[in-house]
């Protein structure tokens, strides 16, 4: 077979195709996934209505997709790790780009290419990948929960256990429960944070942060809101605050509910100005803001390791299955919110 379906997004003209492209052929050191699932994320959503540019595409047209799980279908030449076609994969979300100071010394990279934005990712059905992207899955995880975790559940992983550093019994408040804060609070309660408060104005979306996990689920717009945070922290303050929305209202109310040197996570992507108006508080109270982007190195890994082993069970998280030949459906029922899902699954 020489062409596939893929679902191509032509930057000059701004519009997204699911139409007939070449089938990918591994160069040196890649490899050809046969793609089983894709999932749809918001990042996605912001690529097609362009509030989310590629900063380093080199074409003008890109296979949408970061979200993604198949198998081994074909090696490149010069691998150096001891791949096998038929391997069960899940891949990374971004690879390093190879030219930057970081990586010439070994370091993290300091200009990660992101899947079907930088270059084409997994909504096809066939994608090629660079073998360090590949992280191989046993046959108990579906494919469909694999996909996922790059990005909707490492992306909060890292954030919780990397940039935030939680510890048990540490309280948090996360903002936003849909397909990335929804794993939020997931991540949260796995290692051990209490309480746990979701903030959504959906009533659904706060109805399923509990099923996930969270102690209590909050109206943000709620008259009395920050008293329900200061009765639910013990008069405290929050110790981090989680923005999973990327919403300028959001980080204005999630920092003034901070307690003494809380910080408040930045998660969420949006190219809107930040903006903490809060005053002397916020120096006397010492209360800080990270920035929070994607996963560390090894949170595919890890998660997988999670999945596997019984710790965390991500079928809750698949909404839907969507055939590939209906991704722009599929786009449309996440950017506006029908059925309220968490992921829908793209299979080619």
């Amino acid at each position: 077979m020489d062409t596939m379906l893929a679902g191509r997004f032509h930057v000059d003209s701004k519009k997204f195709v699911v139409e007939e492209a070449p089938v990918p052929v591994p160069g040196p050191g890649e490899v050809l996934i046969e793609v089983k699932a894709a999932g749809v994320c918001l990042s996605d959503v912001h690529l097609l209505d362009g509030s989310l540019p590629p900063l380093f595409l080199d074409s003008d047209v890109v296979t949408v997709g970061h979200e993604v799980s198949g198998v081994i279908h074909s090696l490149g030449p010069g691998l150096k790790r001891d791949l096998t076609v038929g391997t069960r994969v899940t891949l990374e979300a971004g690879k390093a780009c190879g030219q930057c100071d970081g990586c010439a010394r070994h370091r993290p990279c300091s200009q990660m290419r992101t899947a079907g934005i930088d270059y084409d990712g997994g909504w096809a059905q066939y994608m090629v990948t660079p073998e360090e992207t590949i992280v191989p899955i046993p046959d108990s995880l579906p494919f469909d929960q694999a996909a996922i975790i790059p990005d909707a559940v490492s992306t909060p992983y890292a954030a919780v256990v990397a940039t935030a550093g939680v510890r048990p019994a540490q309280s948090v408040g996360i903002w936003g429960v849909g397909g990335v804060g929804a794993h939020n609070v997931r991540v949260a309660r796995l290692v051990g944070a209490a309480p746990i408060i979701a903030i959504d104005p959906l009533p659904g979306a706060r109805e399923r942060a509990l099923e996930f996990g969270a102690d209590l689920a909050l109206n943000p717009a709620a008259p009395d809101f920050a008293e329900q945070i200061r009765a639910a922290t013990a008069g405290q303050g929050l110790h981090f605050a989680f923005d999973c929305a990327g919403v300028p209202a959001v980080r204005e109310q999630a920092a003034s509910v901070l307690g003494r040197e809380g910080s408040l996570i930045l998660v969420g992507i949006t190219p809107r100005p930040l903006t903490i108006t809060e005053g002397l508080t916020f120096n006397y109270m010492m209360k800080q803001v990270r920035g929070h982007y994607g996963a560390t190195p090894e949170s595919v890994t890890e998660l997988v390791q999670l999945a596997s082993n019984g710790r965390l069970d991500l079928a809750p998280s698949i909404t839907g299955h969507i055939p590939l030949a209906d991704a722009a459906d599929a786009v449309h029922r996440l950017e506006n919110k029908i059925g309220d899902p968490i992921r829908l699954i793209l299979v080619p």
